[in-house]
């Protein structure tokens, strides 16, 4: 064992000598290390799109029928029989509901005898008077009578007038015995079943609803300041340096209209009303706009996505979101210039345009890094492969 540890350590020693022999001769020559060069990194490149490009506001809005209509009974009576099956299309002026008419009949009846009895009374107290007037004025009668007879002429007449009235009463009330549409509607589902009783107070269930179906409205809270951008893009646009500024309702700004299931914005309309003031705790004012309803596809309640053009619109630089990078809240791109040299640009990045994004702080002309940024830094050398841009897509993306 005593010799395999000196055989051991006399071999250690021999590799350190000769290590340090060699590099004793290699300084002694006063040669340098020679220097290893870094390959240019391979980095993917491309052109920036510049396109004209639609500025569009986004907000979340609600389908809303112009008219909604809670059908009530207007008189006591047993429901008779429904008109309609629930869901019907109905036009204004068909008949819905029929309560029982027997009751008001015989008071219509009632009444209409009444007439008939102040119309003789008062014929009666006519010709009394008549006769009396000439008995007084030959001096047979004492002109007293003849007065009491214009006293029960007038009192006729009176008794008529509150027997016609009872008359228009007692029609107006067989006429509420049918519930007719007040407007052109799809129905609702009927709410009182036939054979229930219904007592015409305001506090009873609805019969049914109708709403109206073209055209239909949508509701949206815009904030004040692309309110107030809209009117001036509107009033200048219109040339009104002078006079009151027009309300976002007189400009007719245009919108469009998505569905959840639509693909894009493919209904148009536009704005005909906004609110008379600015919620203070939200900072938004209630936004209306209208829309043709023919297809019927547009029900109440809905939610719908709403686009509206913005004011600037023109052309824009765009570039892949994957081509930016971040440092300290600032955000860069880096370019390659024609001798293949990495330099860096800030920039500002803006609104999305499918699924490019516009930037400021580029002219449109430069090449910039879309994979490998991280592989590089300003003022290195590179070795570019040159593609198009990545997730560009045609100007007119119909779900942007």
């Amino acid at each position: 064992m005593p010799s395999f540890r000196r055989i051991r350590h006399c071999g250690i020693l021999f590799f350190f000598a000769v290590l340090v022999g060699g590099c004793d001769k290699e300084g002694s020559g006063g040669s340098k290390s020679p220097i290893v060069s870094i390959p240019p990194a391979p980095v993917t490149v491309s052109q920036l799109v510049v396109r004209e490009e639609v500025d569009h506001d986004y907000y979340d809005g609600r389908i809303s029928a112009v008219l909604t209509v809670d059908l009530r009974a207007q008189v006591k009576g047993y429901l008779l029989r429904a008109c309609f099956k629930d869901g019907d299309i109905v036009k204004a002026g068909d008949l819905l509901f029929e309560i029982d008419p027997r009751p008001y009949k015989a008071a219509l009846d009632q009444a209409k005898a009444q007439v008939a009895s102040a119309e003789a009374n008062l014929t009666l107290a006519k010709a009394e008077f008549a006769r009396f007037g000439h008995l007084a004025a030959k001096g047979v009668a004492t002109p007293e009578e003849a007065e009491t007879w214009k006293s029960k002429q007038g009192t006729a007449a009176a008794d008529k007038m509150k027997a016609q009235a009872a008359v228009e009463q007692a029609e107006l009330d067989l006429g509420f015995t049918r519930v007719v549409a007040p407007i052109m509607g799809k129905m609702g589902r009927r709410m009182v079943d036939i054979g229930n009783l219904v007592t015409g107070s305001p506090s009873d269930s609805p019969l049914s609803t109708i709403v109206s179906i073209d055209p239909i409205y949508v509701y949206f809270d815009v904030d004040e300041h692309s309110l107030l951008r809209y009117r001036a893009a509107g009033n200048a646009a219109l040339a009104r340096a002078e006079g009151p500024m027009l309300s976002v309702k007189d400009l007719k700004i245009p919108l469009e209209i998505a569905l959840e299931n639509d693909e894009g914005y493919p209904h148009t309309g536009v704005i005909d009303f906004a609110d008379n003031r600015v919620n203070r705790s939200t900072g938004t004012i209630q936004v209306r706009g209208v829309l043709s309803n023919a297809r019927h596809q547009f029900v109440d309640g809905l939610r719908a996505r709403v686009r509206i053009p913005g004011s600037e619109s023109g052309k824009k630089v765009l570039l892949t979101e994957r081509a930016v990078g971040s440092e300290q809240g600032r955000r860069y791109v880096f370019v390659v210039d024609d001798k293949n040299v990495v330099a860096r640009r800030d920039v500002e990045v803006g609104r999305a345009y499918g699924r490019l994004r516009a930037v400021t702080g580029l002219t449109g002309t430069e090449k910039v890094i879309v994979n490998g940024i991280l592989r590089v830094r300003e003022g290195a050398r590179v070795e570019p492969h040159q593609i198009p841009m990545p997730d560009a897509e045609p100007t007119k993306s119909p779900d942007r």
